[in-house]
């Protein structure tokens, strides 16, 4: 059975506190994980969420500020540790490539496993599959920095009574999904179109065309939320988002689940994120990241 759900495994920014650690989340996307930002501690973070290394088939940095990157040499030798059975593929800004060479050598170990490294130097798609496309926006941030969207292609649904009407059923079904026909039935005469399912990570970044393109009509949006926002200039200045700027970005693009993290340090009231995004107008699902939630993804009806 396909799982398509967002682990959290960190959600501080700049500095972990008691009750957060430093970024980090997988998507589970059915039979493939992605691994978004390994901050520092993301290792201890996969045990204690019941994430293996085993799960990771791709690893995604969005740029190279250390709470979003400095976990990244444990994580590659934990994967050449437990031998993991298959290819690691390593996405990240080009720019930064020599901080991506000295975390990957950071110490002495083993290799065991091959990783590929897959640097992104412009926007645009990055792997294309059967069940996914993932691509690359560009950011805006003091150092480059890369947003990531996951799409499912556009399928077809199988209607029953429409089976049922030209006599299909059993292994037949199974067989008009693959071959597009049976008989003289064609495949769209007994479905309807089915939207494909979509996913946006936005880390730190003022507003910018890259992040309106990440979020426009995804079912998940996770984006960072660094400030409230009383403390929107401070945010420009850094290069990040307020909570009520990143809820316009959901409302005004569509979104159907939007997940709020990357909290500042000085905010003890996560709800105060909530506050100030339904306050923005953003009337969907609406989560505010904890370290080791679950948020499974909105299905396609």
């Amino acid at each position: 059975m396909s799982v398509r759900e967002f682990v959290v495994l960190g959600t501080a920014s700049q500095v972990p506190t008691r009750h957060r650690n430093h970024n980090g989340y997988l998507l589970r996307w059915d039979g493939e994980g992605i691994l978004f930002d390994p901050g520092e501690g993301t290792q201890r973070q996969m045990l204690r969420a019941g994430v293996a290394a085993h799960d990771i088939n791709r690893i995604c940095v969005t740029h190279f500020h250390g709470d979003h990157s400095l976990g990244l040499a444990g994580v590659i030798q934990r994967i050449n540790l437990d031998r993991v059975p298959h290819p690691v593929t390593a996405h990240y800004p080009a720019s930064g490539q020599k901080f991506f060479d000295r975390l990957r050598y950071a110490t002495a170990y083993r290799e065991t496993v091959p990783l590929r490294e897959e640097p992104v130097a412009a926007d645009g798609p990055l792997a294309q599959g059967p069940s996914y496309t993932l691509e690359a926006r560009l950011l805006s941030h003091p150092v480059e920095s890369f947003g990531y969207r996951i799409t499912e292609p556009d399928g077809r649904r199988m209607v029953p009574g429409l089976l049922a009407r030209h006599g299909i059923k059993g292994p037949d079904v199974g067989r008009i999904q693959r071959e597009g026909r049976l008989g003289g039935v064609t495949l769209d005469e007994v479905s309807e179109p089915k939207r494909g399912q979509s996913f946006a990570f936005v880390m730190d970044t003022r507003l910018c065309p890259g992040v309106d393109a990440l979020a426009e009509g995804v079912d998940m949006l996770v984006i960072e939320s660094t400030f409230l926002d009383e403390d929107e200039a401070l945010a420009t200045d850094h290069g990040h988002l307020t909570a009520g700027q990143a809820a316009r970005v959901a409302r005004d693009a569509g979104v159907r689940h939007l997940v709020l993290t990357h909290f500042s340090q000085r905010y003890a009231d996560p709800q105060e994120f909530e506050r100030q995004a339904r306050a923005a107008g953003f009337e969907g699902e609406l989560t505010i990241a904890a370290d080791l939630v679950r948020v499974p993804l909105p299905k396609r009806d």
